[in-house]
């Protein structure tokens, strides 16, 4: 175990509201954990400026975009949408995060709710889980037919490039846990009153699917591994670094002016 030196920087940064809140919300009291949290929220205030940057650009520029959050039950994705857009403009950004399908949708074209809630000009849409849903989730639990899965595996590819040829920009990100860390999550859920709600009868049978996940979820990645848009893999059993890892993803694969004065 490594020793943590109070450096006069340390202090300084425990010596603020942030750093006493950070040190005294939890016991044990634990100086490394408050002065790492105090250095991730100034990491954090400097990317959501960003953040705000960029909207500004697409604003300015009419541009589309949308970012989808993918990823196991319980691994930080409303979690890291919350990070990116606490801070943006709430009129021109959509968090999405749809029900099951009504019985209208169900005689749909499977993509057809998905596209309604697609951006209009200077609009970021942050998708938390998307059509991806079929690839992994719905298959697991017996919500589609093989029939249906396959038919989405092979219109999936075609489908984004015409999301992306229509001018729509598109940011995929694969938020991943270990075993380890989802159920300790669904246990923190759970013993939470302001959190149980959360926890589904799907979220109940994960972590006994949890290999059935892994072979849909590598069949997803590796079907579309040459779709024009690319899988983003963030590491997510630390919620903070994986919250800047996904900032710092989606800030990369947008080119917005940089300098432009917000």
């Amino acid at each position: 175990m490594h020793e943590f030196k109070l450096t006069p920087e340390n202090i300084d940064h425990l010596n603020t509201n942030k750093g006493l809140t950070a040190l005294l919300s939890r016991e044990p009291y634990n100086l490394e954990r408050a002065v790492r949290y105090v250095k991730y929220e100034k990491r954090l205030k400097k990317l959501q400026i960003e953040l705000i940057r960029m909207q500004t650009w697409a604003i300015k520029e009419n541009e589309r975009i949308i970012i989808i959050f993918e990823g196991r039950d319980a691994a930080g994705k409303g979690g890291a949408i919350r990070r990116a857009t606490e801070r943006m403009n709430p009129r021109l950004i959509r968090k999405v995060a749809l029900p099951k399908p009504t019985e209208d949708e169900k005689t749909q074209w499977y993509f057809q709710r998905y596209v309604n809630q697609f951006p209009k000009a200077g609009e970021i849409i942050f998708f938390d889980r998307s059509w991806y849903n079929r690839a992994v989730v719905e298959p697991v639990n017996g919500f589609c037919t093989q029939e249906q899965y396959e038919t989405f595996m092979n219109q999936v590819n075609d489908f984004e490039r015409m999301i992306t040829e229509s001018g729509i920009r598109l940011v995929k990100i694969y938020m991943s846990i270990s075993k380890k860390e989802q159920a300790k999550r669904f246990e923190e859920i759970k013993n939470n009153p302001l959190k149980q709600w959360k926890m589904t009868p799907v979220d109940e049978k994960a972590q006994e699917l949890w290999d059935v996940y892994t072979e849909y979820k590598n069949k997803m990645f590796k079907k579309t591994a040459k779709n024009t848009v690319s899988w983003k893999i963030i590491k997510a059993n630390k919620k903070t670094i994986a919250r800047v890892n996904a900032i710092n993803h989606i800030l990369k694969s947008i080119p917005y002016d940089k300098n432009l004065e917000i």
